[in-house]
């Protein structure tokens, strides 16, 4: 009963999330990962802080071993903002999977407009659970804010099923902090945002790599007011 009931809220939250981000949730996110000017002190300083991750993201993949002749995934891509500079930027094959059409729709309309060659983007509507693929890479951004702990340890364990050598992820840290911000509504207060957000432990969010045969490469935490991002990168072990 116990796991019936997790499994009925988990698909609770995913409707939840569809409705939200092909309404009302596109609206204002595109506006935020976007140069609009339309945008409250809130939403600009969360544009802050995930352009500092996709940032962080594309230099450790310049870093490491460079972008052309690699296959990579942006799975939750939104609206195209770590998408399109891969492709910028020469990678052989990107795929920008969402659950949501609309922002699928966003990111292939941002890809068109920028003049990339789409013949090297795949456009996948789906959620982490549904996706399927093996890539070089597999990158997954400020998406786990969606999933409670467990279920967000099963999506690195999926995810870690569809990488041949990398796995890039970001999630709103567990502390004290963020704990109490979040219990008394400054967590992403107000209209910026009104879908469950949950905060991670970290540990449980690496052993779970760890036990597909991964281990940690680097990670850093991005903070602006109002965004609080743990960014890790896990390679897969030697013999793996």
């Amino acid at each position: 009963m116990k796991e019936e009931g997790l499994q009925e809220q988990k698909q609770s939250e995913k409707v939840e999330v569809l409705t939200y981000f092909n309404g009302t949730g596109f609206e204002r996110w595109n506006r935020i990962y976007s140069n609009s000017d339309d945008v409250n002190k809130v939403q600009r300083n969360i544009r802050i802080g995930h352009q500092k991750t996709v940032d962080d993201v594309i230099s450790w993949i310049k870093e490491a071993e460079g972008i052309a002749q690699k296959t990579f995934c942006d799975a939750g891509c939104g609206v195209g903002s770590l998408s399109l500079p891969l492709v910028e930027l020469g990678a052989a094959a990107v795929t920008a999977s969402d659950i949501s059409e609309a922002m699928v729709a966003e990111t292939k309309r941002r890809a068109e407009l920028e003049g990339l060659d789409l013949t090297r983007m795949t456009f996948k509507i789906s959620d982490l659970e549904s996706l399927k693929g093996s890539f070089h890479t597999v990158i997954c951004l400020d998406v786990f804010i969606h999933y409670p702990q467990k279920a967000a340890e099963e999506m690195v364990r999926h995810l870690c099923n569809l990488t041949d050598q990398r796995l890039i992820v970001s999630f709103a840290p567990y502390t004290p902090l963020l704990a109490l911000l979040k219990a008394i509504g400054q967590f992403f207060p107000g209209p910026s945002k009104t879908t469950r957000a949950y905060i991670l432990r970290e540990k449980g969010i690496v052993d779970a790599a760890i036990n597909c045969g991964f281990r940690i490469k680097r990670r850093k935490l991005n903070q602006a007011p109002f965004y609080f991002s743990q960014l890790i990168e896990f390679e897969k072990a030697d013999g793996v």
